[in-house]
């Protein structure tokens, strides 16, 4: 029996990015790691209503050799133990790897959907950066991208654009009432 999920990205919707000159960058140590204000909130409002979660997460840093996998791998368990996440999917290739993977390909979504019985159809992705939103619409998603205000823009429209992950996780849920 398939499922429902809501894919999650890491960066700036889960765990809290620095920005600098209106561009996201993921943190890259395990002491700088923090989850955003609510995560847990509302990932318990997801799992309440049936999802599975999975984060899908481009982690480039590693490819490129400025950040350890072994420190990525820490901030996950540490995600795991703080949000009741079924699952996190990881690309560790670099920005010109040219793999299937990272987003803006859906291979992340499909892995996830093949080993956890994933209806993608009948899921949502989540994220603040344009690859999030075209990886989710690759793989049949509903989307919903949180505008943080980045200088870079989205590059394909979402299903739904929000402000705030509580905002997000909302529309998640009304979407899915209407659709039920």
């Amino acid at each position: 029996m398939t499922r429902s999920a809501v894919f999650l990205d890491r960066d700036g919707v889960l765990v809290e990015t620095r920005v600098q000159g209106g561009k996201p960058y993921a943190v890259r140590s395990l002491d700088a790691f923090r989850l955003v204000a609510g995560a847990a909130r509302e990932m318990a409002r997801l799992k309440a209503a049936g999802f599975l979660l999975v984060v899908v997460t481009n982690q480039p840093d590693v490819g490129n050799g400025e950040v350890a996998r072994d420190v990525v791998e820490a901030m996950h368990r540490k995600m795991r133990d703080d949000l009741p996440i079924d699952a996190i999917e990881a690309c560790y290739h670099g920005q010109d790897a040219g793999c299937g993977c990272r987003k803006p390909e859906a291979g992340m979504l499909y892995d996830a959907s093949r080993v956890l019985d994933i209806d993608l159809s009948a899921s949502y992705m989540i994220g603040d950066r344009w690859s999030d939103i075209v990886a989710g619409r690759k793989a049949g998603c509903y989307t919903v991208f949180i505008d943080f205000g980045y200088r870079e823009p989205c590059q394909v429209e979402a299903h739904r654009a929000v402000r705030t992950l509580n905002e997000a996780v909302t529309a998640v849920l009304d979407q899915a009432v209407q659709c039920a």
